[in-house]
């Protein structure tokens, strides 16, 4: 089928993916969700070609069956220590003389994000996006949309995302193998924030903490963009480890565990509440307090919000943020999250990231661990629009250096 979109999220723990369609009234709806386990990535990068690939494989044919159709390409995310980013700026030109100033075009605007791009980048790095902040024009006037605004100089603040080049080929090679085309790439935060964050929180100011498996990804946006991107190296598989070492049990029972019985705050948990460990090599099942198992999770977790909030702070210098701090990825589904990040933020403005209604077929993609998939299909719904038309196919991979279309009001243009 040509006029479905499939997002797709590759991630420590498990992949996830997500098909949409247009119905008929024009609106983005779900209509298959897979997941499967993932064993081919440590924190984010992938170390087992063909485990990643078989993860692929399982997921997107879990997702075809609900669907009922076949997916020959897919839109994916990319996040982890391989992501770095930066704040830039740019100016060009309109006229030469205060006399001579015009009307600004887009090709002007076009010139003033190619010259923001003027910075020194490792060879072994790749511009993944160019996000414009704001527009500047003479030097005093500040606009979101300057186009057809009468100036002589114009000037922009970015804020550039680069990826690792090996990495990133890695996970492109392990979608290929898996037999699929790729429409586009996008940075795993900026997929969730479009399915997660409203406009009110991008234009107060607001971070999105991705708690995924091998680690945390970090986004901060401000008057409706990006000022800050970040990654700190410890995810939900440390919290799993802490319980398989502290409880003398395998790493599969302590995420049993973990997934069934765990809770990050205590207040949240009574005297009288118990679950079993299973024994191992003969060992009789042991009773334990979920405020034991309280007790391990909770400092860990803890680590992880604290080292988010002084990265934050480290790179952004704001001390309060007016808008929300909103929490996705699997890490996001634990009992007490919420309370315990109220907590190391000191701000009862913290919730969970929850998708739109996309229809009503399964609402798994509506979850937290699944807001990067979903993201993925709201970010790139014109893509399907132009497709529904028969104006052609989607972008090549190639093309992602290039200016783009417009894919929503919080991301004009990215590269």
């Amino acid at each position: 089928m040509s006029d479905i979109i499939v997002g797709l999220d590759i991630g420590t723990s498990n992949v996830r993916v997500v098909i949409a369609e247009l119905n008929e009234l024009g609106k983005l709806q779900v209509i298959g969700v897979g997941k499967s386990l993932s064993t081919g990535l440590r924190s984010g990068l992938v170390v087992n070609i063909d485990a990643t690939m078989k993860a692929i494989e399982k997921a997107v044919e879990d997702a075809e069956m609900m669907a009922g159709c076949e997916v020959k390409s897919v839109f994916i995310s990319l996040g982890g220590s391989q992501i770095e980013s930066q704040n830039s700026k740019g100016f060009v030109a309109v006229a030469q003389k205060a006399k001579d100033s015009r009307e600004i075009t887009e090709d002007d605007i076009a010139r003033v994000i190619q010259a923001s791009q003027a910075i020194a980048i490792p060879l072994d790095r790749e511009i993944l996006h160019v996000i414009p902040q704001e527009y500047i024009i003479d030097g005093s006037q500040r606009t979101k949309e300057p186009l057809n605004m009468i100036g002589v100089r114009l000037e922009s603040e970015v804020h550039i995302i680069t990826a690792s080049v090996s990495p990133m080929q890695n996970i492109i090679k392990c979608v290929k193998r898996a037999g699929y085309d790729i429409d586009g790439i996008m940075l795993k935060t900026l997929a969730a924030t479009e399915s997660v964050m409203t406009e009110e929180e991008k234009d107060l100011g607001s971070i999105l903490i991705d708690l995924g498996g091998g680690t945390t990804d970090v986004l901060v946006v401000l008057g409706g963009a990006p000022i800050c991107t970040a990654t700190i190296p410890i995810g939900g598989i440390f919290v799993t480890s802490d319980i398989s070492t502290v409880r003398g049990v395998s790493i599969e029972t302590a995420e049993t565990i973990k997934l069934s019985d765990g809770c990050c705050w205590e207040g949240l948990l009574s005297d009288d509440e118990y679950f079993l460990i299973p024994g191992v090599g003969g060992r009789p099942p042991e009773q334990v307090s979920r405020k034991e198992l309280c007790e391990i999770m909770q400092p860990r977790v803890e680590e992880i919000l604290t080292m988010v909030k002084e990265k934050v702070y480290q790179l952004t210098k704001l001390k309060k943020l007016s808008g929300n701090v909103v929490l996705t990825g699997a890490g996001a589904l634990m009992p007490g999250i919420i309370e315990l990040a109220q907590e190391v933020f000191d701000t009862a403005s913290v919730r969970i990231g929850t998708s739109a209604n996309l229809g009503n077929v399964t609402d798994a993609y509506r979850s937290a661990d699944f807001a990067t998939a979903t993201g993925l299909l709201v970010a790139f719904k014109d893509r399907l629009e132009v497709k529904a038309q028969g104006q052609g196919a989607s972008l090549p991979v190639a093309e992602k250096n290039s200016i783009l279309k417009s894919i929503g009001s919080f991301f004009k243009e990215f590269f």
